[in-house]
């Protein structure tokens, strides 16, 4: 192992910073990581040689004796739903490639608003990483150029959506990564590859730019190694922007410090419901021993209750993708990227043939399903009753807040799962989500930090899930770091050794 991949996204900074490391040397070899391990199929697009200029341009502002930005020459990956001008976004979507079948996809003419504040910060931008076709999917088994790997163990899936980020994080091809989470995207597969990952409160990161599933929900989040590194990440990216009417003008908190913060007097909530049934035995007992852990460290565990999350799953596959179908309809073969065309076909013909040709089976469900939810006679059955159980799932979390300060869960009921397992199983795929998907529709921020390693057959991480309300993720940091440092960091995975 280098001595690149043992330190610390924040050491790393310091490093480049202070001439000690040179930028384009640290994105030389994490470029060659990821030519090594392509198998994973982490990356839908590397671009090596814009990824050196910026590096070499951060390089020679250092020397020039210019001051460099809070992430200077560290190499992040990008999940390719967030739009970026020099690279294309397909969403891991045929809808959004070109008419000749190239792999390349539709070019944004704008970077989202993170992207921009990554590039303000001297980050260096080395790729787009693998998905769920358009954020469907718990698995990244549904992205249209194939499934990623996870590193601990290639015949298991890594999670989804985000999961080519969490690989990219958790293999040591970039130090940090940007994903999405709608429902548990960044969480879980933060979980299943051993890594930290971040959903922030709703509004808290701007969505301009990233290529909506359902609006109500979406955020923009981290991947690292390590929680501090998740921090100094969420503070260059979070903040109000004007072009995200959703976005909140509370002011960025103090998230790296607040890593040193610890625990002493917290109050952490334990609810019974996501320690029933379909949580595997061993992530009950590596959670639990988490837990255990941040009570040594000076906080007090207090049981709870949220009788509401039983609907979660239901709540959100209603929402969801009512959301989604009206968001997908500006996929039409119009505006941009796929254009399916017959001699004589009429234009509702056209959309028709390419959005059958440009979606996979598993958006084209969703798109059904939140069609059927939205339609006459149907609205005040599904949609209108799900978003009133999605009050009650709020309030839920607003009692909890009364009593404790932080939440601690499962991130995901059992360990990565093996490839092929669930494609066939929808229902089975979408109970993976189920400590994920309550947080989501309270809008409340979220981490899943790796606990222990479990050995069902191989070493397989499991993460634990800690909890906030809105705008608390300062709170959300301390208690992360507390556990990190408690339990010490994961050993790298097999793969990427």
């Amino acid at each position: 192992m280098s001595s690149t991949e043992q330190r610390s996204l924040s050491q790393t900074v310091a490093d480049v910073q202070a001439g000690r490391l040179s930028s384009e040397a640290l994105v030389r070899e994490h470029l060659q990581r990821i030519e090594r391990l392509a198998p994973l199929n982490a990356f839908l697009h590397v671009d090596s040689e814009r990824a050196l200029e910026a590096a070499r341009a951060v390089d020679r502002r250092r020397e020039q004796g210019q001051s460099l930005g809070p992430l200077a020459g560290v190499p992040i990956a990008i999940k390719d739903a967030i739009c970026t001008q020099d690279a294309p976004t397909t969403c891991a979507s045929k809808i959004l490639r070109s008419n000749a079948g190239a792999r390349e996809g539709w070019l944004a003419p704008f970077d989202a608003t993170v992207i921009e504040r990554l590039r303000s910060a001297d980050a260096v931008l080395v790729g787009k990483t693998n998905m769920d076709e358009f954020a469907m999917g718990s698995s990244t088994e549904n992205s249209a150029y194939g499934p990623a790997k996870n590193p601990w163990d290639t015949t298991r899936a890594p999670g989804g959506s985000s999961g080519g980020s969490a690989i990219a994080v958790a293999a040591s091809m970039a130090p940090a990564s940007l994903g999405s989470d709608t429902g548990g995207s960044i969480r879980q597969p933060a979980s299943l590859c051993g890594v930290v990952g971040v959903k922030p409160s709703y509004g808290r990161v701007s969505r301009y730019g990233l290529v909506a599933f359902a609006s109500s929900l979406d955020q923009i989040g981290p991947f690292t190694r390590d929680v501090r590194g998740s921090a100094r990440v969420l503070e260059v990216i979070a903040g109000h922007d004007p072009r995200d009417p959703t976005s909140l003008s509370a002011p960025v908190g103090a998230y790296e410090a607040a890593c040193d913060r610890g625990v002493r007097g917290l109050k952490i909530g334990v609810p019974r419901e996501y320690f029933g049934s379909g949580l595997q035995p061993q992530v009950e007992r590596a959670v639990s021993a988490a837990i255990d852990d941040l009570e040594r460290a000076g906080a007090s565990v207090h049981d709870i209750e949220m009788p509401h999350t039983r609907y979660g799953v239901a709540t959100y596959y209603v929402i969801a993708t009512a959301e989604a179908s009206s968001n997908l309809a500006r996929f039409d073969g119009v505006r941009f990227g796929l254009r399916v065309e017959e001699p004589g076909a009429d234009l509702t013909t056209m959309y028709g043939s390419t959005r059958d040709a440009g979606f996979g089976p598993e958006v084209k469900r969703r798109i059904l399903l939140g069609t059927y939810v939205l339609s006459s006679g149907y609205y005040d059955a599904y949609y209108a009753k799900a978003q009133k159980v999605r009050t009650l799932i709020r309030r839920d979390f607003e009692r909890a807040f009364e009593a404790v300060d932080v939440i601690a869960t499962p991130t995901s009921p059992t360990v990565a799962f093996r490839l092929g397992e669930r494609m066939h199983d929808p229902l089975a795929m979408y109970l993976g989500d189920i400590y994920q998907l309550p947080a989501s529709l309270a809008g409340i921020c979220g981490i899943s930090l790796p606990c222990r390693l479990v050995a069902p057959e191989q070493p397989l991480p499991v993460g634990l899930q800690l909890l906030a309300p809105a705008l608390q993720e300062e709170t959300l940091f301390a208690a992360a770091a507390a556990h990190e440092a408690a339990a010490g960091p994961l050993p790298q995975p097999p793969v990427a050794i």
